[in-house]
Formats: C-alpha cells, sequence, structure tokens
C-alpha cells in the first residue's frame, strides 16, 4: 500500500508537489496592476528629465547632469524590479550577485577609460596658445 501512495503523486517525489524553488513571495510583480506601475513610473522617470532639459530648470549643465543621471539609476532600478523581475531572492540571490559582478566591470571599465583619455588630454594637448605658435 506504501508504494501505491508514492506512485500516485502524493509521496515524497511526486509530480503534484508544488514546492520547486518558486517562492514569488507576498507581492509579485507579474500581474497586470505590476506591469502597469511599472511603465507608469518608467514614463514620469523619463518626463521628468526631459522637462529639466527643455525647460533650463538647472543653470549648469553638471548639475543637470548629474540630475538626469540619478533618474537614470532611478529607472534602471524599476525595470529591474517591474519588468525584469528581478529581486534579492530571485534565483536564489545569483540574478543580483551577476548584476552586482556586471556593475562593477562596468564601473572599472568607465572609470579608467574616463581616466585615461584625461590623462591624455592633459599630456598631449598644448596647454595654450603660445604653444600651438611654437608647434613646428
Amino acid at each position: 500500500m506504501s508504494a501505491h501512495t508514492e506512485t500516485a503523486g502524493h509521496g515524497a517525489h511526486g509530480h503534484d508537489d508544488h514546492g520547486h524553488g518558486h517562492d514569488d513571495g507576498p507581492v509579485s510583480h507579474s500581474t497586470f496592476k505590476g506591469y502597469m506601475t511599472g511603465f507608469v513610473l518608467a514614463v514620469i522617470l523619463t518626463a521628468i528629465p526631459f522637462w529639466l532639459v527643455m525647460g533650463k530648470v538647472f543653470d549648469k549643465p553638471g548639475t543637470t547632469a548629474l540630475v538626469i543621471l540619478a533618474f537614470a539609476v532611478v529607472q534602471i532600478v524599476v525595470h529591474m524590479v517591474y519588468f525584469l523581475h528581478m529581486d534579492a531572492k530571485s534565483e536564489g540571490g545569483w540574478n543580483m550577485l551577476a548584476l552586482i559582478f556586471t556593475l562593477v566591470l562596468v564601473v572599472i571599465t568607465l572609470a579608467g577609460s574616463l581616466w585615461v583619455m584625461y590623462h591624455m588630454n592633459t599630456n598631449m594637448m598644448p596647454h595654450s596658445v603660445h604653444d600651438m605658435k611654437n608647434m613646428p
């Protein structure tokens, strides 16, 4: 009788078990409401920087660039959460670890590229108009 219950799908290796390690948690973003929330946030996070540039809200272009960069980072997080369904618990945390590793590599690459370009510009370009006149 115990062999019959094991093969009926109610035992330890049955196919009716729903514990496959997929824990959606208390809030699932895979619903229409979740997608619409992500869409509305993405539209707002796009419209605000557009307004900042077109309305010339800040006097300095550097300030505008930093604010737009901050909005871009927030929008990346919104896309990851609402559209890619990434969080600290998805895939046992491996998705988040891969994302962090990718971000570290991107930051190192960008910072290194900017550092090299800055120093090449500083060391190879003439410093004044007088230096340019003396060039052969």
